[in-house]
């Protein structure tokens, strides 16, 4: 591994803040940032991977730099492609616009890329330096690595609870706990994933849209998916009638599904789990097939619980608001397994927030 200069860090965090920006918009590729530094250290070009996954970010940086890229510093955070697919490798771009020095935050895990496409830079001589800012890049696009190295997405629960953990009040009260301000980055998180995930129980009670309703955002509306065993949802919920304009997907363990599908719904079946319901390991085994390398799930709380007791639940974003409910309450998490103080899903914090009167804690699963 080459060393470090001064300035890496700077310019592949900013590298890294771009790639932010095409979360939930590139799948099934990764979300990668470029930024291309001149030899006296000025920044003449920079990108992210665009809508859909193409063109790839140094493809784009390459452009708006022009003969400038020549002798400079390209900083990329995942690693360039080496594999013709729909487009061009990006390390042969890279070659062809001869800068002085390539800074690669992380390997792609993709068994057509890994490694090959920084070999084939140095081949060329081109100085590489790998690794700078690399778990900060993996944690980026932690969706995309599991999707390749597990065959399934990022799962991310959202839990929007009073202090004491109810999700609704005794009568079954839910609209609203937490705030405007909550709610609306709710809608920014739907934004930044590829699918939404909700249970047959909170499509029947809240009959929800599932979209993205922050103005110019709401193209970037996901997939939305839920867990129907029965297939209970009707074929006039908001879901279903909006079907076209928004991708659906409903899995089941039964029979029929006929009226969704004229709907424009896509019902899948798939196998059982111990209680009969939609096997979560085959939903998202799906779901990667389907190029989802972020799902963001609503909901509700038995759904909650079977992504924890399946280990399936990768980060937690909960709003907590300042109220309490009480014992009567609708708990968050219901139906999990009992477990051993040793045993329990651990999770480690990475980010506190005030939204509004909200606040928004986020963890990572481990301990």
């Amino acid at each position: 591994m080459t060393k470090h200069h001064p300035h890496d860090e700077r310019h592949m965090r900013h590298a890294l803040m771009l790639a932010e920006r095409a979360l939930g918009r590139v799948a099934p590729n990764p979300a990668v940032g470029c930024v291309i530094v001149s030899a006296q250290g000025r920044v003449i070009a920079r990108a992210h991977t665009q809508d859909g996954g193409r063109p790839h970010a140094e493809t784009v940086a390459l452009a708006a730099a022009g003969a400038g890229a020549h002798g400079a510093t390209v900083y990329v955070s995942f690693e360039p492609c080496a594999h013709h697919g729909k487009t061009p490798p990006c390390a042969d771009a890279l070659i062809e616009a001869e800068p002085a020095r390539v800074v690669v935050a992380t390997q792609d895990p993709d068994p057509r890329v890994h490694g090959r496409g920084i070999e084939r830079l140095r081949a060329a001589g081109i100085e590489v330096t790998a690794g700078v800012l690399e778990r900060e890049a993996a944690h980026l696009n932690e969706g995309f690595i599991r999707r390749v190295t597990q065959n399934r997405p990022l799962v991310t629960l959202k839990i929007a609870q009073s202090l004491d953990g109810r999700i609704a009040s005794a009568s079954g009260e839910s609209k609203w706990i937490t705030g405007e301000e909550s709610r609306r980055h709710v809608h920014l998180m739907r934004a930044r994933h590829d699918a939404i995930l909700i249970g047959i129980g909170t499509a029947l009670a809240d009959d929800p849209q599932l979209t993205c309703r922050i103005a110019g955002l709401e193209k970037y509306s996901p997939v939305r998916v839920v867990l129907d065993g029965k297939l209970k949802l009707g074929e006039w919920s908001k879901l279903a009638q909006t079907a076209r304009e928004v991708p659906t997907v409903v899995y089941t363990v039964s029979e029929g599904g006929g009226p969704l599908r004229v709907c424009g719904v896509d019902v899948v079946r798939v196998a059982k789990d111990a209680r009969g319901r939609p096997d979560i390991e085959a939903v998202l085994h799906d779901l990667a097939a389907r190029g989802i390398t972020r799902l963001l799930v609503e909901g509700g709380p038995t759904v909650h619980a079977t992504f924890l007791n399946r280990g399936f639940a990768d980060r937690l974003e909960i709003f907590r608001a300042p109220m309490l409910l009480g014992s009567a309450g609708k708990p968050a998490v219901e139906g999990l397994a009992a477990l051993e103080l040793g045993e329990a899903p651990r999770f480690r914090p990475l980010e506190r927030r005030s939204l509004g009167n909200d606040l928004l804690e986020s963890f990572a699963a481990g301990a």
